[in-house]
């Protein structure tokens, strides 16, 4: 399916909350995170690295800049059912010296009391023409 199913209100709800886990003022609002967050999230990083719920509710003092590209590159919408979404793009991070990591993402976010809540999260590493 495609995101013909979905609403344009749902694409920019959906984009708006993506791009909220890049943004330092929301990623590090664990009041938001927690609202945003189901019950049972978990991610696979781009380290490999699994990350459970509670240890991606970061604290206000922990928040750090994030020099990621926005808007995401490649924003798909794939629709799975009538209440849930998976999300892919390309993460591009700046990192110190100018170096950019780059990643497939992908985000699985359901609809629950008419709110959309991120259930999975993955970044995979993409390879680079420098990488060996």
């Amino acid at each position: 399916m495609s995101d013909t199913c979905l609403t344009p209100d749902d694409i920019e709800t959906l984009t708006r909350l993506e791009e909220s886990l890049w943004r330092a003022e929301t990623q590090y609002d664990p009041v938001l995170m927690d609202r945003i967050f189901a019950d049972g999230f978990f991610e696979f990083g781009r380290s490999g690295r699994i990350y459970p719920r509670e240890d991606l509710i970061l604290p206000a003092r922990a928040a750090r800049p994030i020099d990621v590209r926005l808007p995401l590159p490649g924003l798909k919408f794939t629709v799975i059912d009538t209440n849930s979404v998976l999300v892919t793009y390309v993460s591009e991070v700046r990192r110190e010296l100018g170096n950019v990591e780059r990643a497939n993402r992908s985000s699985i976010w359901s609809r629950r009391d008419g709110a959309w809540q991120l259930r999975f999260h993955q970044g995979t590493a993409r390879q680079t023409p420098t990488d060996k």
